[in-house]
Order: structure tokens, then C-alpha cells, then sequence
């Protein structure tokens, strides 16, 4: 009798978990308390894998052998919590997929610059001719490429929600970008819980594995203080601090690996701008001299990486006015990046859905740089209030087109009007990359 296999959410994570549980003989059913969208009904019928949608019917969900939960279900809540009161083993897709593939896996976490790092990681090692495929929280799905392509190496993004999954999955490769306070709201605002979620990337890591990650980042090193693990170090810093395996010094950044210390390149000629930019390069520059890859390869795709959409991304100018889409921010951090980056005076959108966020750390910056912010959001009241006083303009908005409007008239030649809202997108938005379109294409109809 094949083993039942029920997977909670038909997105992108879902369907390519039924696709890759049906070709390797389970009994496949897919549960969604939602509407399934037309681009994965079509998927699951073209594999006879059979589904419900509207809901989620429990008596079926108690027969599974295994429950492959989507990360956008949240586990304290139902049917999960009634799932695992019945005793039901619940994993992620990541998990699942993990079983059947040989590759090498290049795993990218933190709360911010995971996306950018993932993709600079998967250009280099694309340049050098590798069969790499580039999966996880982006694009197509790790368990559908496991399922229909035959790759020796994969870059994946990984999540929090991911990470909570995965219990036997082993990293080759882990990158820990940083942990700052972020979607608290799913760790019962505990930051401890979320700093523990992220460690999980280097579960059962030995000593053949590496762990890449920001020595200047006081959670990182205090978590490391007070663990135990086998992984080789690979820490990076700015500065050039004895056992870094990437630095910084006289502007050029450097990687010392393998007991072999090389200049990479100046990082004036880095194609992203910014710190926080500088510290993604080098991550991805010791991931690919790790894997024995030439620093004329690395060096290449640092100086002519084309970026992320909805990163810092800029959009055009409309009468001295630039506009730039940093629709990913979906944390205080990330926007405070994004702020430090700014050279001119800043209309900043922002809003949209609080994960218990803490603005006082953008004060400072705020003071400085922004001379409006307009509100994009349901329950702006917060955002409002973490403001009041510190910015001289604070306007709120309903819907993109409104906002944008608001940010042109209130910004000047030479401004910016930045959207990097540091909060999720889900009150207006079907996501962060349907928030970030909308943007440009109502700064387009200006």
C-alpha cells in the first residue's frame, strides 16, 4: 500500500511537492482553505494529483502518513496544531526534497539580503559554466526542479518558515546573512525563537561542511559562543580582523581561504552600491571560492550582476525626481539599508502589515534624510506615531497610485522618493513583487 502524503497550500512550494511526491509513488492529495490559482490547478491536473480547495477537510488530513506544510501556514495554528496533536510528522517541502537529490546544496538565510546574496551566489557559479539551479524562497520551487531536472548544485534562498521544516537536511554550503527582529508576530514575539529558527541552517553540518557568515553581527556571535557545531567558519567583516575569510581593506575586498590570501577586486567597482551590498559581495565571493572558483569568475559577476527586482531598484526619474522600488524591505532593517544608501533628501513611502516592528532605529536616519513620509496601509496609526515629531510631513494613502501622487508632489528636484515599507504587503497587495509592480506602474502613469 503506498504511503499517503498530504500537503498543506498549492503555491509554488505545494505544487512542486505534490509533483515530486507523485513521480517518486505516493499516494498524493493537496489541501488549500484557499482558491487554488489557475497556473497550479493546471499543474496538479496534469499529473492526476488529486486536491480541494475552500477548505481543508481534517478527516482526510488525520489519514496522512506524512504532512508537507507550505511556509506561508503558520504552525501554531489550524488544522497544523490539530495535525500535530494526532501525532502527524509534518515537514517542509525543502525537507522532502532534500531526500531525493545528491547535489550540492548552497543554503542563503538572514533577515535581510538573503534574495541579493542567493542570486550573486547562483551568477558565479552560472558564469563558471556549473549545472546550477536557483531555488527556495524565489523563483521556481526546490521540490519541482528535484522533480523535472537533473542539477549538481543548488542555490536556495531559505526562509524562517523553511528552516522550521527541515530536520535532517544538510547544507553543504550554509550563509548567514544577519538576525535582526523580524516576523515576530510567528515566534509569539519572542526574538529567541526566530534567532533559533534561523540557526537551524546549520543542523547536522560536519566538519567537510562550511558555514559562511557576518562576524560583525552580535547575535550571530553570541549564538555561536553558545552552540555546538563541527561546520568549518567562514566569517566575513569590513574590517580586516585575524581569522576573517573575507575583508575589507584600502577599499578592496579581500578573501583569505585555504590558507591563501587574495586581493578580489576594489569595491568601487562592485556592480551594488551600499554597505549593506559590500557585505552580500563577499559572502558570495567566499561561496564561490569555496567551490575552487577563479577570482577572475568572482570578480566578473560582482562587477556586472544586474541586481534584484523590487531591491533597490530604480525606476526612472520624472522631473529631477528619482524613484526606486525597494519593495522587498518588508522589515525595519531592510529599510534602514535601504535609508543609509540615500545621498538625497527622501519622500519615503512606507506601511502595510506590522510584524511587530520597531521603528526607533530609523530615527536617527529619519532626522537626517526624509522630509515626508506617505503611509500605504490599512492601520497606518503605528508608523504614524514611531514619526510624529521627528519627520515634518506625514501623509497616508490608500492605494499605489494615490501614494505615488502624494510622494511627487510632496518631493523636489533632486529628491528621492523611495519605496521600502518595512512591513509586509498582504492588507492591499497579493504580495511584496505585486506591491513593487504596482509601484512602477503607477510612477510610469505620472
Amino acid at each position: 500500500m503506498k504511503e499517503k502524503v498530504i500537503i498543506l497550500g498549492a503555491g509554488e512550494s505545494g505544487t512542486g511537492s505534490a509533483i515530486l511526491a507523485m513521480m517518486k509513488g505516493y499516494d498524493v492529495f493537496v489541501s488549500d482553505r484557499g482558491t487554488i490559482k489557475d497556473k497550479y490547478r493546471a499543474d496538479l491536473d496534469a499529473y492526476a494529483i488529486k486536491y480541494e480547495e475552500g477548505e481543508h477537510s481534517i478527516e482526510k488530513l488525520l489519514k496522512a502518513d506524512l504532512i508537507i506544510k507550505s511556509p506561508g501556514i503558520a504552525g501554531d495554528k489550524w488544522p497544523v496544531n490539530e495535525l500535530i496533536k494526532a501525532g502527524k510528522k509534518i515537514i517542509s517541502e525543502i525537507e522532502f526534497a532534500g531526500k531525493y537529490t545528491k547535489a550540492k546544496k548552497i543554503c542563503i538565510t538572514g533577515s535581510n539580503g538573503k534574495t541579493t546574496t542567493t542570486n550573486l551566489i547562483y551568477d558565479i557559479l552560472k558564469r563558471n559554466g556549473l549545472n546550477v539551479a536557483l531555488a527556495g524562497n524565489i523563483g521556481i520551487s526546490f521540490a519541482r526542479q528535484v522533480a523535472t531536472g537533473n542539477y549538481e548544485y543548488y542555490v536556495i534562498e531559505l526562509s524562517s518558515f523553511q528552516l522550521d521544516g527541515m530536520y535532517e537536511f544538510k547544507a553543504d554550503i550554509a550563509v548567514l546573512m544577519n538576525i535582526t527582529p523580524d516576523h515576530l508576530d510567528r515566534y509569539g514575539n519572542t526574538f529567541q525563537e526566530y534567532i533559533n529558527s534561523k540557526f537551524r541552517v546549520i543542523n547536522n553540518q560536519t566538519s567537510d561542511d562550511y558555514l559562511i557568515y557576518w562576524a560583525d553581527d552580535p547575535v550571530i556571535l553570541k549564538e555561536l559562543s553558545i552552540r555546538s557545531y563541527e561546520v568549518q567558519l567562514m566569517p566575513f567583516s569590513e574590517h580586516k580582523i585575524k581569522g576573517m575569510a573575507g575583508y575589507i581593506e584600502n577599499n578592496d575586498l579581500n578573501l583569505s581561504i585555504h590558507n591563501k590570501t587574495e586581493r578580489i577586486m576594489t569595491i568601487y567597482d562592485l556592480a551594488l552600491k551600499g554597505r549593506h551590498n559590500t557585505y552580500n559581495s563577499m559572502a558570495a565571493a567566499i561561496a564561490g571560492k569555496i567551490l575552487n572558483i577563479r577570482k577572475e569568475i568572482i570578480r566578473e559577476s560582482l562587477t556586472y550582476f544586474q541586481g534584484v527586482e523590487h531591491r533597490l531598484e530604480t525606476v526612472i526619474a520624472v522631473h529631477g525626481i528619482n524613484f526606486i522600488n525597494d519593495s522587498k524591505a518588508t522589515n525595519v532593517n531592510s529599510s534602514w539599508y535601504a535609508l543609509e544608501c540615500m545621498t538625497n533628501k527622501v519622500v519615503w513611502i512606507a506601511g502595510g502589515v506590522d510584524k511587530g516592528n520597531d521603528y526607533s532605529e530609523l530615527h536617527g536616519l529619519a532626522k537626517e534624510r526624509i522630509k515626508a513620509i506617505v503611509c500605504l496601509g490599512k492601520e497606518n496609526n503605528k508608523l504614524i506615531d514611531a514619526f510624529k515629531g521627528i519627520v515634518p510631513t506625514i501623509v497616508e494613502t490608500m492605494s499605489m497610485p494615490e501614494a505615488v501622487k502624494s510622494a511627487y508632489y510632496l518631493a523636489s528636484t533632486g529628491d528621492t522618493v523611495l519605496l521600502s515599507p518595512a512591513c509586509a504587503s498582504f492588507d492591499l497587495f497579493d504580495n511584496y513583487e505585486d506591491r513593487g509592480r504596482k509601484f512602477k506602474e503607477a510612477v510610469r502613469n505620472l
